[in-house]
């Protein structure tokens, strides 16, 4: 592996070059044309243009990126997060044509990414499911019959879904006749896969995650779990680790359930297990995740260890160096994403040129970004600006930390979530670590702008 091709924009691609020049391995940026001035088309070794600003007309656009590949002469391809770094049909293709695709194998992704079937995975090793049918739910007759097993509040999943799409709830059997049918149909536009499945409502979890890493010679660790409770419809605000509401005894469980799913699934790679904790503090397997997660950055900063770079030795057939025993998990980490939205008018996407960026510096803070004073925010993807990482040697102080960060962030030209973030490291309930997944959402509803002190 010489030449890396990045199939992503934006600060996961920046972040992806920097990893491959750290390797000594050559870089080809992919742009659209509404990134033409965008960071990593700067950092890259070489650029080409692949299309028109939609997704669909150039980061999702397989024969575009293939033929990228030959004109630069890149032997592999890194896809980021997002846009095709689940598909396992483009990981396929890119073996048929020699690539190296810089993620699990297209049957693992395959596997992993139809939640009916990583249920059955995590079912074989022992570890907690969800109660919910076993697999695909063909009709309504048959999911109501499922329900009555266990129950209401139910969501129905699309299995082919993510990233918080495909998901509806139903409260009775007349809202599931109504959601089931509705579900079915968003499948298919969504993700051309109409199937669903059933799982019990959790009422009010937190949402953790653990971080897992395998190579091709049956090697696996995990890295500590991430706590990602602070969302808002399902999309994630505030990231930290460790969570800090799991004891030393269940840190440990959900570490050896997810590398055991790993060990499954032949996972070679980095990834993610996700679970739910109820109020019972029972964890429940919800998904893997087969790729890097915006928010392995926290787990950079608690563990030292660079999650890119090694996904790229694991790419190139090297061993993992590290053994469980050898990962130290050291203070507390917590990251903010800075997004281009309004939080005090219910997040609505704020595109547009930044007029100034000054983004934080001093002891114990991070920034990944592909921003610059000047930039333009195209309105066609995602709205992040950056991610604020920080880090103290326990939560409180990495709080702390944040809130001077948040306080030396300056953004000009767009509305920005820096004031949802300092709201949040003042809120009562935060600080206290009383809250769950749904809190922000209920937030909203009580007519919370985030502005000022809570």
């Amino acid at each position: 592996m010489k030449k890396v091709l990045i199939a992503n924009r934006g600060e996961i691609a920046v972040r992806i070059i920097r990893a491959c020049h750290d390797l000594g391995l050559q870089t080809v940026a992919l742009y659209s044309e509404a990134d033409a001035e965008a960071l990593h088309v700067l950092h890259a070794d070489e650029a080409i243009c692949i299309g028109e600003a939609p997704s669909a007309k150039s980061y999702l656009k397989i024969p575009n990126i293939i033929s990228a590949c030959e004109i630069t002469g890149a032997d592999a391809i890194h896809p980021g997060y997002g846009f095709l770094s689940e598909n396992a049909n483009f990981a396929s293709i890119c073996e048929s044509c020699g690539l190296n695709f810089i993620g699990p194998s297209p049957h693992t992704i395959s596997l992993l990414g139809n939640k009916a079937k990583a249920k059955e995975i995590a079912k074989s090793v022992k570890c907690p499911l969800i109660p919910g049918s076993v697999g695909i739910v063909a009709d309504v007759k048959e999911g109501i019959k499922e329900v009555r097993k266990y129950g209401f509040p139910i969501f129905i999943k699309a299995t082919a879904g993510g990233g918080g799409k495909g998901i509806r709830i139903a409260h009775n059997e007349d809202e599931f006749v109504r959601q089931f049918a509705a579900a079915r149909a968003e499948a298919e536009a969504s993700f051309g896969n109409p199937d669903v499945y059933l799982e019990k409502m959790i009422v009010n979890p937190r949402h953790i995650e653990v971080q897992i890493m395998g190579d091709k010679h049956g090697n696996y660790v995990h890295l500590g779990e991430r706590d990602c409770t602070i969302q808002r419809r399902r999309q994630k605000l505030i990231e930290e680790a460790p969570s800090p509401v799991l004891s030393p005894a269940m840190r440990k469980k959900i570490g050896e359930c997810a590398v055991n799913i790993a060990k499954a699934a032949k996972y070679h790679s980095v990834g993610t297990v996700e679970f739910l904790l109820d109020q019972k503090k029972d964890f429940y397997f919800m998904e893997v995740n087969t790729r890097i997660q915006v928010e392995h950055t926290i787990t950079e900063e608690l563990t030292g260890i660079d999650l890119v770079r090694e996904q790229l030795k694991i790419a190139m057939g090297e061993k993992l160096k590290m053994k469980q025993k050898d990962i130290e998990f050291k203070g507390h980490v917590i990251q903010c994403r800075i997004n281009a939205e309004n939080p005090a008018n219910n997040f609505a996407p704020s595109p547009g040129n930044l007029e100034y960026y000054i983004p934080p510096g001093g002891p114990h803070v991070r920034i990944d970004s592909a921003c610059y004073a000047g930039y333009r925010i195209p309105p066609n993807y995602d709205s992040m600006i950056a991610k604020l990482i920080v880090k103290g040697k326990d939560r409180k102080e990495a709080i702390a930390v944040a809130k001077r960060a948040l306080r030396e962030f300056h953004i000009g030209g767009v509305q920005s979530t820096i004031p949802f973030h300092l709201f949040m490291f003042q809120d009562e309930r935060f600080l206290n670590n009383d809250y769950t997944i749904n809190y922000i959402d209920q937030l909203i509803a009580e007519g919370c702008n985030f502005v000022g002190k809570p």
